[in-house]
């Protein structure tokens, strides 16, 4: 997910009370319960679609892994999900704490309709924990505990319509978090015909994401490493059910996909690691997926390490053409020549990019002037 302008434990278990409610496999943290003193809840008003309730007004969550188990009063652990009275409801809903103009690029999208413009919303929470987060401020706090405005989801598509914008974008924050609202506002879209796109961690469940997918164009999903040990010690979870939510959107929807590997030092930088992800990427989704290699910026609670370097980025991208990945990238660094996009019939350079901005697009209808051969994407 884009920033706003990503060997300590990943969250400390004072942070969070009633940890034995959490269903978790892994033993990990449990729900976050309302405290004295905390801003008021807002007001309940849409309830959660995919829960079940249990005795003594109990609930068990299931629209992400963790399957938190709630009694009444507690909050999930993306701290957007909340037991009413042995109900489940949002508190992420029409209450946004980020609405930007960004060009497609910055999510990273680099084949789908590059060079138009996303109404970007983000919404306070998430079901992740990551220690290098860009958007910490906002991420890692209940939505009613910062400062927001109401957008509902009409307000939404005029707000776009008005600034002449065609797509809307759920990214920043974890749009997972923030799904029921995201949901809404993307079937909104799609009644006035606008696009919607969605940078996520994707830690969903296949049931929830199959629902929401069916009114989104395109996701860029951050594949944040390549082991177990890594998301659960860096982003607080695991890493297999987000390999599934990957193959489902590439099997199982119509939605455009492109992955974005945010390469931190001395965390998920070693080249084995990297041989075995862009692998993977190959036998599971094919060639033509685009993968997009992020440079770390110091943030949040890994402030004290370094940048990626550039070769460190350029080993990745050639380690991803030596499996067969056919459009690789760098993100967060330019000028580079992995910025563009390159024919991978002809080889020659068909966008030419500065970072996000495009400073040369030759494609017809996403056809190479070259060789004709038409790339993979949505070019409309």
């Amino acid at each position: 997910m884009a920033a706003r302008d990503d060997s300590a434990p990943f969250v400390s278990r004072r942070e969070f009370l009633g940890c034995a409610a959490c269903a978790c496999a892994w033993g990990g943290l449990g729900p976050l319960i309302a405290r004295a003193g905390e801003p008021p809840l807002p007001t309940w008003t849409r309830e959660i679609d995919f829960y079940d309730q249990l005795p003594e007004q109990k609930i068990q969550c299931f629209v992400c892994p963790l399957h938190c188990t709630l009694k009444d009063g507690e909050t999930c652990f993306c701290r957007t999900r909340t037991n009413v009275g042995g109900k489940l409801f949002t508190r992420a809903y029409n209450n946004p704490c980020i609405l930007d103009v960004d060009p497609i690029e910055k999510l990273p999208l680099n084949h789908f309709r590059p060079g138009t413009q996303t109404l970007t919303i983000g919404v306070g929470g998430c079901n992740l924990r990551c220690i290098y987060c860009q958007n910490w401020q906002q991420s890692q706090k209940m939505p009613d505990e910062l400062k927001t405005f109401e957008l509902a989801a009409a307000d939404a598509i005029a707000q776009a319509k008005k600034k002449k914008i065609d797509t809307i974008a759920f990214s920043y924050t974890e749009p997972m978090a923030f799904l029921e609202y995201a949901k809404d506002v993307a079937i909104e879209a799609k009644k006035a015909r606008l696009k919607v796109v969605v940078a996520s961690a994707a830690f969903v469940e296949t049931e929830a994401l199959l629902d929401f997918a069916q009114h989104v164009d395109a996701f860029v999903v951050s594949l944040k490493g390549f082991d177990d040990d890594f998301y659960h010690r860096v982003c607080g979870i695991t890493r297999d059910p987000v390999l599934a939510a990957i193959e489902t959107i590439k099997k199982k929807t119509k939605c455009w996909l492109e992955l974005l590997n945010l390469i931190v030092p001395s965390y998920n930088d070693e080249l084995p690691k990297i041989e075995e992800m862009v692998a993977w990427i190959h036998k599971t989704l094919g060639d033509e997926v685009p993968l997009h290699f992020a440079r770390f910026a110091p943030m949040y609670k890994l402030a004290n390490l370094p940048q990626t370097p550039v070769q460190t980025l350029e080993v990745a991208c050639e380690a991803a053409h030596q499996a067969g990945l056919r459009y690789v990238y760098t993100s967060n660094i330019a000028p580079h020549e992995a910025n563009n996009t390159f024919c991978a019939n002809c080889h020659q350079p068909v966008i030419q990019r500065l970072g996000f901005k495009i400073l040369e697009n030759k494609l017809s209808h996403g056809t190479c002037p070259g060789c004709h051969r038409k790339l993979p994407g949505v070019w409309a």
